[in-house]
């Protein structure tokens, strides 16, 4: 019986040391991964939508519009130029790929041009899927039409359509979803009259 506590209370003593360490570890290591995420961000959004000066995020009523309504957008941002004028917009979104959520930033100018599309944060396959971050795929979308949606096509990228990743039909099919969700939340605000800075 005395073996039996001795073993319980090294055990316990042991889990108390290991779970102080990995919260110690935590919020040690919280500050810079939330630093890290800011910065990729910030670089999309200069990546897809370069025109812009500086970027003001849309928040409150005009926010919960954009998401309860063109799912799977969940961030949206007005570019502005030096003036503080809007020139576009950029959206991020998380649609389902193959191996789960993929973020997906998008920019679209006033013009109604898609100005530039990047894949963050996935869990694709890699050497299938996890070709959506190589410029070859992405770069398909600069210069699509935001007056209709993208399409995917497991051929060749005609007029408004992207060539598909061989053999991720899947995850470019999701990213494609992402970048119309997108469309669809500019038109909306054109629609609308856009939005006030």
């Amino acid at each position: 019986m005395k073996d039996i506590l001795k073993t319980g209370l090294i055990l316990l003593v042991i889990c108390v040391i290991a779970a102080l360490g990995l919260g110690l570890t935590n919020e040690v290591t919280k500050g810079p991964i939330a630093e890290q995420r800011f910065l990729a961000n910030e670089q999309a959004k200069k990546e897809v939508l370069p025109d812009a000066a500086s970027y003001a995020d849309i928040t409150g009523e005009d926010l919960e519009s954009i998401v309860s309504q063109f799912n799977p957008v969940t961030e949206a941002y007005m570019g502005l130029d030096a003036s503080g004028n809007t020139i576009g917009y950029v959206f991020k979104s998380t649609p389902t790929g193959f191996g789960g959520n993929v973020e997906v930033v998008t920019g679209i100018s006033n013009d109604g041009t898609v100005t530039g599309l990047r894949v963050g944060s996935h869990n694709e396959t890699p050497g299938l899927g996890a070709k959506a971050k190589d410029a070859d795929f992405y770069e398909q979308y600069a210069g699509k039409s935001a007056l209709d949606q993208i399409g995917v096509s497991k051929t060749s990228s005609d007029g408004n359509d992207i060539q598909a990743i061989t053999g991720a039909t899947i995850s470019s099919a999701a990213i494609t979803n992402g970048a119309n969700a997108s469309i669809d939340a500019f038109n909306w605000i054109i629609e609308n009259g856009g939005l006030e800075n």
